[in-house]
């Protein structure tokens, strides 16, 4: 195998030549086995008519042979650029290393391909001007943590890189207090329990998480606050914080999150949009004075209004 990195022109800033050695494997393997580039960059690059063997383009389940010269263009990285935003936040603690966040449901934390405005970060940038930990890069400056678009409540976000660390390690060290408040389908009879079940992303659904033997760990404590005919309000404890963990731990154990649209059942309930899921309280140790400080939020208006229907008292 040979690799050779060029630079070439403006529209092609980098070219790697690869010279197969067996036969019979496909061209996305063969070139994501042999170089840093992922599969799913390859197949794009496939798709754009970027990948050439012996100068011609080709499809990504193509088999190489041996012998056949690769070409790969790789095109200059797209320059980035988050703009500050006019958005109201409700601040529920701030100071010199740190701001406490109770984020509304809808708002998105960072900004992601194809959806650079309108999130929690651009609202950040106007509020906090360059007093954001840089440890994330542009796209998520002092995002520590994060919560779902349609997950209300608190969240710390760190000014400067000593307190993304602190709370970095604190968070790995599973010593951060997270309780979240949830209404659920199904009655639970038991008062409280525990699901240990290993979170990893979907094989088919690359969007989506599912519970896989060759997942993270991920371990959520849950206990009854109160039961009603069809559902169940209750609190969960996050020990792991994998990516929708309560959302897919409570599925998977046949209680989805009430107006859940990917983890919950089809049929949408109380005319919601988005999920019944309240981060209610968070506490850590303050990256600077080592002092144990907890935050809390209340259930939204619109939660409330729901646990009244349940309860008789419609509001």
């Amino acid at each position: 195998m040979k690799m050779v990195i060029t630079k070439d022109n403006k529209e092609c800033c980098q070219q790697i030549e690869l010279t197969a050695i067996v036969s019979g494997e496909r061209i996305d393997l063969y070139i994501s086995n042999n170089s840093e580039l992922n599969r799913s960059r390859v197949q794009k690059l496939i798709k754009e008519g970027l990948v050439l063997v012996n100068d011609a383009p080709v499809k990504a389940n193509y088999k190489m042979k041996a012998g056949d010269m690769i070409k790969i263009q790789i095109p200059p990285a797209e320059e980035l650029t988050v703009e500050p935003e006019k958005i109201k936040l409700d601040i529920v603690y701030e100071d010199d290393d740190l701001i406490v966040i109770n984020k509304q449901k809808g708002l998105v934390v960072h900004p992601a391909a194809g959806n650079y405005s309108g999130t929690l970060v651009n609202a950040l940038l106007e509020h906090c001007g360059d007093s954001l930990s840089g440890i994330n890069g542009v796209i998520r400056p002092g995002i520590v943590h994060r919560l779902d678009k349609d997950t209300s409540g608190v969240l710390v976000v760190a000014k400067n890189d000593l307190a993304h660390l602190s709370l970095a390690e604190q968070i790995k060290n599973k010593t951060v207090a997270r309780e979240y408040l949830a209404l659920i389908h199904g009655v639970i009879s038991e008062p409280r329990g525990l699901i240990d079940a290993p979170i990893g992303r979907h094989t088919v659904h690359r969007k989506r998480m599912t519970v896989t033997e060759k997942g993270r760990p991920a371990v959520t404590h849950y206990q009854v606050l109160e039961r009603f005919e069809q559902y169940t309000f209750i609190k969960a404890i996050l020990e792991t914080g994998r990516t929708h963990q309560i959302r897919v731990h409570l599925s998977y154990i046949g209680h989805g999150v009430v107006g859940d649209p990917i983890y919950g059942p089809r049929k949408i309930h109380f005319n919601l949009s988005g999920q019944l899921l309240h981060a209610c309280k968070l506490g850590f140790i303050h990256p600077r004075n080592k002092i144990y400080q907890e935050f809390s939020s209340s259930l939204p208006d619109y939660f409330e209004q729901i646990l009244a229907q349940l309860r008789g008292n419609e509001i």
